[in-house]
Formats: C-alpha cells, structure tokens, sequence
C-alpha cells in the first residue's frame, strides 16, 4: 500500500525548506523503499492570491483524504491588512479544526553540535530532549464570544478563553501515552491561580493520571514554567499545556535548541492523522535568498514517518542523517558562530539526502 502525502509549501521561505523536505522524500523512496504518493496544495497568502481565500475547499478535501500532511509557513505583511478572515493564519486554524487536529507535538532537543548555539551555557543544554504536547484546538484561539466591539463609545477587543472537560481529557491522554514511551514524567502547565479555565484543567489533569499510575504528574503556572524551562530545562521530561501558554513555551523550547530552524512538530487527530510543520513562520525577510534552515521541516518529515506513515526506522534514517550533516560541521545562518561559513538552504538539504 503506498502512502499519500499533501504537500503545502505555503508562504514565504516555506516553499524553499519544503523543497529540500521533498528531496528527502524522493531519496527514501529511491534508495530506502518508502512508498509515497505526493500532491501539492495552496494554503495561507498563497492560497488568497491564487483563489481569494486562505483554505480553499479544494485544498481541504485533498487534506481529507491523506494520511499525512507535510506544510511549511503562512504568512507575511502582504496580507497584514486583509481582512481578519481571510489572513493566511485563518486558513491554518481552520484545517487544523477541520480536521480534528487536537494534539500538538512540539520537540525540543538540543543537538550535541549545536550545544553552542544557544544563548544558554552548553552544559545546561547537552541532551536536552523535552516533548511539549500543546492543546491545539480549543483555548482562547477559538473560544467565543471574540471580536472587537464598542463600550460607551470606547473601543474594545475581546476574546474568551474556553476549555471544555472532553477536550482537557483527550489531549492529558494524548500526553500520558507519549510520556509513558519516554520518561515517564508530565508536567501540567497552567494558570489556576487566576483562571477558571485553568482550574477545571488542573482538576481534570488530576482525573486523567489515574489511569496512568506509571506516569508521574506535576503542575506548574506557566510564570514559572517559563522560567524553569531556562533556568533548569532538563527537569523536564512531557510538558502538556493549553493553546496560548503552548503556543509561547514551545517558542522558549526553539530558543533551547539554538533556532527555531530547528524546531518541528507535528499536530495529529485521533486517528493519527497529522499535519507536520516547522515551528517557525514564513520569514518574509529572508525568504528568495536561499539562506533559511531546512532542518526543522526535515525533522518535521521525520515525525510523519514516525507518528502517521508507521514508518520509525525510516524516521530515524532522517534523523540521524540530519546528525550527520551537523557532524560534519555544516551550519545555515542562523545556527552559524561568527566566523563559520554558512551553507545554502539547497546545501543543507543536498547533505541530508546525500546523509541516507
């Protein structure tokens, strides 16, 4: 049976480090036996320029009938003054509701050779290895009521954070299984000092680890989680989190790692259906110049190997080939020390194909 994949390269330098994610696909179905069928989509600013809308229908049922899909980046200011709905990000957030993508997978770890490349001492980072696993449908990024409106003649924006029981207990489940595959540690992160919402989480936190006696549960406010994951990042094991506070943890986590050029992650639906992306944006700055790292996409391919094709010993193929080219002292510019050349986003991507 051979795999279907949807590519959707996206904005800006999203379709420079999709096309190097591509070239890996290609050598592992030429060289490693992979069967994959690709097709191609628009999604964000492209999308609105092509058909006037971030996620056009065609597009979403070509989604509907993969097994996985591997994106790069939305975005950019050409779009910044479309209307609210239909910026590119809208058409993010509505294939991930569309198709039930409820459980975001966001890695942090720290490479060997890129220990220094942090900002952090190297030794507060060697091997590194966090999983935060963020709640990716719910929260305040979709809760109602939401707008801008008007009080007594004054402008207001508003939005409501909003999480129901169901949706805190499928994705502590989603948290627990992972957890138990690694380190067998959670850590649950939110703010129920302050918020309800953040309250009713923590209580039903506490109900989902009694099916799991083998996995260990802590909470933590998110304050805290954040500076924790600076001061002392290695505590942890599986963070799970809220939409918001995950969204900027995982951010964090991309500063661990040296470059959010190296962060990937994957967000799956209860069928284990996913869509796999870096976690950085489009970066219309350095987008056309050929300079951006490919290696969070790869290592985003990776994941869909590993968690919707049922592929791991091709996953870790990819991975340890991406170790490779780091190995052999090949850095993008953001990862590159003053002084150390810096190698083409086609360079890198060259040496991770030629890695397998």
């Amino acid at each position: 049976m051979s795999h279907k994949i949807l590519v959707l390269p996206g904005d800006g330098i999203g379709r420079e480090v999709v096309t190097e994610a591509v070239k890996v696909i290609v050598r592992l179905k030429e060289r490693h036996g992979l069967k994959a069928e690709l097709d191609f989509g628009v999604i964000g600013g492209a999308a609105i320029d092509e058909t006037g809308v971030p996620l056009p229908d065609a597009t979403l049922a070509k989604a509907q009938g993969v097994d996985a899909i591997l994106m790069g980046a939305v975005g950019g200011p050409k779009w910044d003054r479309a209307p609210r709905d239909v910026r590119p990000e809208r058409g993010l957030l509505k294939i991930r509701q569309a198709l039930g993508l409820f459980s975001n997978l966001r890695p942090a770890i720290c490479f060997d050779e890129l220990a220094d490349a942090s900002s952090l001492k190297p030794e507060v980072l060697r091997g590194l290895d966090i999983l935060i696993v963020r709640e990716l449908t719910g929260g305040i990024y979709y809760g109602q009521p939401r707008g801008i409106g008007d009080e007594n003649g004054v402008r207001v924006g508003f939005n409501t954070e909003r999480y129901s029981e169901v949706e805190i207990e499928r994705i502590g489940h989603s948290a627990f299984e992972l957890a138990r595959l690694r380190g067998k540690r959670v850590c649950s992160v939110d703010k129920a000092n302050v918020l309800e919402s953040s309250q009713l989480w923590r209580e039903v936190m506490e109900k989902v680890a009694r099916s799991y006696a083998d996995v260990e549960l802590t909470h933590m406010y998110v304050d805290n989680a954040a500076m924790q994951l600076v001061r002392a990042p290695k505590q942890f094991d599986v963070i799970v989190t809220g939409n918001i506070f995950g969204d900027i943890l995982s951010d964090i986590g991309a500063q661990l790692t040296g470059s959010l050029g190296m962060l990937p992650s994957a967000s799956l639906n209860l069928q284990g259906r996913g869509l796999y992306e870096p976690v950085h944006g489009s970066a219309p700055d350095i987008a056309g110049k050929g300079i951006a790292n490919p290696l969070a996409t790869i290592l985003s391919l990776a994941m869909l190997l590993r968690y919707s094709l049922k592929e791991p010993k091709l996953a870790d193929r990819v991975e340890q080939a991406v170790k490779k080219a780091l190995a052999s002292g090949l850095r993008t510019a953001d990862i590159a020390r003053p002084g150390e050349r810096a190698v083409s986003t086609s360079e890198m991507g060259n040496a991770v194909a030629e890695g397998l």
